[in-house]
């Protein structure tokens, strides 16, 4: 994976201007002294909070320093693994109490919480690994990505299919121009906006189980009654208020290899359609269509990369499949001048039509650990293929799509510089959102 060496003196010479000093400086000092060890905190820790701590606590040269979860009911499973670490509820109070002796944080949260929760760390001079999406909104992921350079912090989104052999060799064939300059991408789910809680409405109010901190769990989302197996642990994917639909869900997934391999930056347009939609939960099958400014790697002036998801899938004859072979139910086709591929959710590429690839054989290619090259990029200061640097931009792209989902039928112009859509001013607003005090997402100056 492709990384980039941070000059330390620089880092230092930027950090000693204005505040920035007192909360990056000690930090960095730390980690420089420790060098072989890092010390690492987790804030989510069950789910896929265990599943990310577990796979970075197998990193030899790895101790945990604290584990919080707003659920008292949740840490068995790291007391069970990593026993005598802190337990904490508030990840404000932890990376406060820890100090100095904290050098990274890995974010496991609802998607409501990922900026709050990584901002709070890193502008306290801390490392951060953060699930995907980085961001619940296109303006939090800008602020993300800025931090993240002005304090010289090695980061890392949670798409963790971006370091496996099936993506990486489906990246290296298309930088390859195995089939060609790429005409047009379509990408696509089984699973649909709403895909875990059955309901139309909130459901009605229930008393709040002794372990969980409802407050907390709520963090920068306006306040709501607890309902039993609504929200917590996991069907908060559906509710705009806390997750991200299927778009949020998969895009930073399955749209990774295609922003990789081609090189793309920020769309001009977005435009989403889709068969009603429902304030508060996610909307159901959707297609949000992309036109992106060309690259190398692409034909014409603009590439378009459409997204399906709900189960709907691109027309099958746009892969040149052979009789009996049909489309998996997730992944990407890319269509080139000289053939197609077609990369699965998750799955070794596929090259058609069949007969002109029958004889190729794959480069030798290797899949690698993504939560172990965050932490031996952490402790040689260099910058993984995945920071933030371009886990930003990707993740403004799917929420974009999100945006364009509550303006269905109507093409949304975009300005990245000025981040604005400039054709339909209403729609700005949510580019952003309001945060309860105490969990704002200070803007990057």
């Amino acid at each position: 994976m492709a990384r980039q060496t941070f000059n330390r003196r620089t880092f230092l010479q930027t950090a000693a201007m204005g505040t920035a000093a007192a909360v990056v400086g000690p930090a960095v000092i730390a980690a420089e002294t420790r060098k072989t060890e890092l010390h690492v905190a987790a804030i989510g820790a069950n789910g896929m909070g265990w599943a990310d701590l577990s796979q970075v606590g197998s990193h030899a040269k790895v101790k945990f320093v604290g584990f919080c979860d707003v659920d008292s009911a949740r840490f068995d499973k790291v007391d069970q693994s990593f026993p005598g670490v802190a337990h904490f509820a508030d990840y404000r109070e932890m990376i406060d109490q820890l100090g100095d002796k904290l050098d990274a944080v890995i974010v496991s949260t609802p998607d409501h919480m990922h900026a709050p929760a990584a901002m709070y760390a890193m502008n306290r001079g801390k490392h951060c690994y953060c699930q995907k999406p980085l961001t619940h909104t296109v303006w939090e992921a800008r602020q993300m990505r800025l931090l993240a350079d002005k304090n010289q912090l090695i980061t890392q989104m949670g798409n963790q299919i971006h370091s496996n052999l099936e993506y990486r060799l489906g990246t290296r064939l298309l930088k390859e121009g195995v089939i060609g300059k790429v005409k047009e991408v379509h990408s696509w789910v089984g699973v649909k906006g709403q895909n875990y809680y059955s309901g139309t409405q909130r459901p009605p109010e229930a008393p709040v189980p002794a372990s969980l901190n409802w407050n907390l769990w709520l963090g920068a989302a306006p306040v709501r009654p607890f309902a039993l197996d609504v929200y917590h642990p996991f069907k908060w994917r559906d509710w705009q208020d806390f997750g991200s639909g299927a778009l949020g869900d998969f895009g930073c997934h399955i749209l990774d290899p295609v922003f990789t391999a081609l090189e793309l930056t920020a769309p001009n347009s977005i435009l989403a359609e889709h068969h009603g939609f429902n304030p508060e939960l996610w909307p159901g099958p959707e297609t949000v269509t992309y036109v992106f400014p060309a690259t190398k790697y692409t034909t014409g002036d603009t590439i378009k990369v459409v997204w399906r998801d709900g189960g709907m899938k691109p027309p099958r004859e746009l892969a040149q499949l052979p009789d009996g072979v049909d489309l998996p139910g997730g992944g990407s086709l890319f269509i080139g001048e000289g053939g197609t591929m077609v990369l699965p959710h998750i799955g070794l590429p596929q090259l058609y039509p069949q007969a002109k690839f029958a004889a190729f054989k794959n480069p030798a290619e290797k899949g690698l650990s993504h939560w172990h090259v965050w932490v031996d990029a952490v402790l040689s200061n260099t910058r993984t293929s995945d920071g933030f640097h371009y886990a930003g931009p990707l993740t403004e792209t799917v929420q974009l799509g999100n945006i364009a989902a509550r303006h269905p039928g109507k093409t949304l112009a975009w300005d990245a510089k000025s981040l604005k859509i400039t054709n339909l001013p209403e729609a700005n607003s949510l580019l952003t959102k309001k945060y309860r005090e105490g969990f704002a997402v200070e803007a990057v100056t």
